[in-house]
C-alpha cells in the first residue's frame, strides 16, 4: 500500500525522487512574487499567498513540513523544509507574528509589563534610598581588649583581639 508512509531504509529512488520534486514544487509555488496589478481586492482580503497558505494547511501539507523538519531521519530534506517556511513567512515582519494570536492577552501582557517596570523602579529607588542611610563605611576591626585580672601563660593580662560578645 503506498499511502503508508515508509522508514527511509525501504524507500526506493523513485520515492526519494518524489518528495523532492513535491517539496521543489511547493518551493517554487510560494516562492512567486506578489503582483499588486492582479491582487486588486478590497481591503482584508486574502492574498494568493495567503491562499495558498491556507489551501496548504487545509491539505495537511504544513503538518508534514512540521514532521519533515522535526524528524531526525529526514534531516536530508532540512534545506528543502527550511525555504519553504522561511517563504511562508516572507510577507510578515516578526513584530506583527509575535502579536498575532494573542489579541486581548497582548494588550494585557504590555499592562503587566508595564506594571512590573514601575515595580522595578520603585524598588530601585527604595533599596538606593536604604544605601544612603547606611554608613558608607563599616569597620571590620572589633577592636582589642585586656582582661586586667585574667592571667595568661605568662604573667601577662589577657588580650583579646575580637568582640566581648565572643568571651
Amino acid at each position: 500500500d503506498s499511502s503508508v508512509p515508509q522508514d527511509w531504509e525501504q524507500r526506493q529512488e523513485e520515492d526519494t525522487l518524489l518528495i523532492e520534486r513535491i517539496l521543489l514544487l511547493v518551493r517554487n509555488v510560494l516562492h512567486v512574487p506578489p503582483d499588486p496589478t492582479e491582487e486588486q481586492g478590497v481591503d482584508g482580503d486574502a492574498s494568493v499567498h495567503d491562499r495558498v497558505l491556507w489551501a496548504l494547511h487545509i491539505s495537511g501539507m504544513d503538518d508534514l513540513l512540521k514532521f519533515l523538519a522535526s524528524a531526525q531521519v529526514e534531516q536530508q530534506w532540512a534545506l528543502h523544509v527550511l525555504e519553504i517556511i522561511s517563504l511562508m513567512f516572507r510577507d510578515q515582519s516578526p513584530e506583527e507574528l509575535a502579536a498575532l494570536g494573542q489579541g486581548t492577552a497582548g494588550a494585557e501582557h504590555g499592562e503587566d509589563t508595564r506594571e512590573l517596570e514601575t515595580l522595578r523602579q520603585r524598588e530601585l529607588a527604595e533599596k538606593r534610598a536604604r544605601a544612603l542611610q547606611r554608613p558608607s563605611r563599616h569597620s571590620r576591626f572589633g577592636g582589642s581588649y585586656v582582661l586586667q585580672g585574667l592571667k595568661s601563660i605568662g604573667d601577662r593580662d589577657v588580650v583579646f583581639h575580637k568582640g566581648l560578645h565572643n568571651v
